[in-house]
């Protein structure tokens, strides 16, 4: 069994070794989850439904015998307004309690049952006899005897009402008896299977570290070596038959071929020590000249090879119904296009318009629901042009600078209008908001000096060079937000 158990271990890939002790792991977990929700129920819930009973038995029987002697104080004649309203209110507080007292045979049990009904039956004959001494006056010739068959129902209702009491106490002890019994055991139990438990845990853990991270710490001394120029050493052994034996057979196998590669080098470089040092000259600015061409067709590859990558990978998203990856990845495809291929210095408004919806879907799936936006474009967006990259970097400082340190997070607000010939861009944040000290200084920076807002005062400067008639201005509140407000010629300005 155990061989067997070893050869699937082997075999098994690494997400399967994984998901098993991810299993073994949440197994424990439950358990023990399970374990307190049992001793919780039975600690406050159990225990919990036992002292209420009783409290309600015992509110009856405190309630009845205020009632009682109230009313043979309201009898008595004394101080009859006020009796009579703290009578009530004792009437009121006995109906309350005795409609508290459970009334379900499972629940109760045969005793208690019968002592609650009969409660109930006397309790309605006794409500109305003392209903009628309460209307009626002493000199009608009945009123001493129902008088005093109100003080027996009293008496009679008061024992069973101890008796409730008494087989409730009984009832709610055997029952914390028998649970409690039950409980004892519980420790045991938890050790026994919580050692297995946690022995298999060990065990998996211990077949983890041998048969995947030995291997990476194997390979990774190994590629060590192998940076130091080291290539003829020992093969990395493993008996795994998983990705990972893969991976260091397929090591093996690089390492043997590049160190034959690198003897076949070094053999050749003997041989061109030998030419003239002419040629060797000559060798070498062929060299630089081919490594010239190859810098260049790799930073022609560059762009094209990270949008065809970020393109494939958005495909994979869209076959594995992953939308939200898929539309991340196109969002920043589309950013990354816009920065590298726009030398323009002017473009329309909308294709900023989309570089910001692009950007703010990336931060809102960074920052969740702490980030919120809305653009109100006031003008034609597929006819108005604006300076390229003029709205990122102002939300991106208005995200990093005022909304990130903000715990709750808050709100970008973008609005275009023209009057007349200037166009109006105005981005707002509530976020944290400057001091007058900071907002002077952030003045400064847009006027040309340097600082951490790099970005915003990059579109500061290129809106003066292209508009000398343009204005930039910022307005900040401590602890309500900052504003950005640019006005833009529309026509003469350039």
């Amino acid at each position: 069994m155990r061989k067997k158990l070893r050869r699937f271990w082997l075999v098994a890939t690494i997400k399967q070794k994984i998901l098993l002790f991810t299993c073994v792991v949440m197994l424990i977990i439950f358990f023990s989850i399970f374990l307190a929700v049992w001793v919780v129920q039975f600690s406050i819930l159990d225990f919990g439904a036992i002292l209420e009973d009783n409290v309600k038995c015992s509110n009856f029987v405190q309630s009845l015998e205020e009632e009682a002697e109230l009313l043979r104080e309201y009898v008595k004649g004394n101080e009859e307004t006020s009796r009579e309203a703290e009578l009530d209110d004792a009437i009121g507080r006995t109906y309350q309690a005795l409609s508290e007292i459970p009334l379900d045979y499972t629940e109760t049990g045969e005793l208690r049952y019968a002592f609650t009904w009969s409660i109930l039956n006397c309790y309605e004959v006794y409500q109305n006899k003392r209903d009628s001494i309460l209307i009626n006056r002493p000199e009608n010739p009945e009123y001493v005897r129902i008088l005093y068959e109100v003080y027996d129902m009293q008496e009679i209702l008061l024992v069973y009402g101890k008796d409730l009491m008494r087989e409730t106490l009984e009832s709610g002890s055997m029952e914390y008896q028998r649970k409690m019994s039950a409980l004892i055991h519980v420790p045991m139990i938890v050790v026994v299977l919580g050692t297995l438990l946690l022995a298999c845990m060990v065990a998996l853990a211990m077949q983890m570290y041998r048969t995947i991270i030995m291997p990476v710490m194997e390979l990774a001394r190994a590629s060590r070596r192998i940076a130091a120029n080291d290539f003829f050493i020992d093969d990395v052994c493993v008996e795994n038959k998983d990705e990972l034996g893969e991976l260091v057979h397929a090591y093996n196998k690089m390492k043997y071929a590049t160190g034959q590669y690198i003897l076949a080098l070094e053999e050749k470089r003997n041989v061109l020590d030998l030419l003239h040092a002419k040629e060797m000259e000559q060798l070498e600015a062929e060299k630089r000249l081919e490594m010239i061409k190859f810098e260049l067709l790799k930073n022609q590859i560059r762009p094209h090879f990270l949008f065809n990558t970020l393109n494939v990978i958005g495909g994979m998203a869209n076959l594995e119904e992953a939308q939200t990856t898929e539309k991340m990845i196109l969002a920043l495809s589309s950013l990354f296009r816009y920065n590298l291929k726009t030398p323009e210095a002017e473009v329309l408004l909308v294709q900023e318009l989309k570089v910001l919806k692009d950007y703010m879907y990336l931060q809102q799936m960074r920052f969740g629901g702490r980030i919120s936006y809305s653009i109100d474009c006031l003008v034609d967006a597929e006819k108005t042009m604006v300076p390229t990259f003029t709205f990122q970097p102002l939300v991106e400082n208005a995200i990093i600078h005022g909304l990130s340190p903000k715990e709750e997070g808050g709100r970008i607000v973008v609005r275009i209008w023209q009057e007349g010939e200037i166009l109006t861009i105005t981005v707002a944040d509530t976020g944290v908001g400057m001091t007058e000290e900071e907002l002077d200084m952030l003045k400064k920076r847009l006027d040309g000096g340097a600082g951490s807002q790099i970005g915003i005062s990059n579109v500061s400067h290129r809106i003066y060079a292209l508009y000398p008639e343009s204005s930039v201005a910022v307005f900040s509140t401590k602890g309500a937000g900052t504003v950005f407000v640019i006005k833009i010629p529309q026509t003469g300005g350039r």
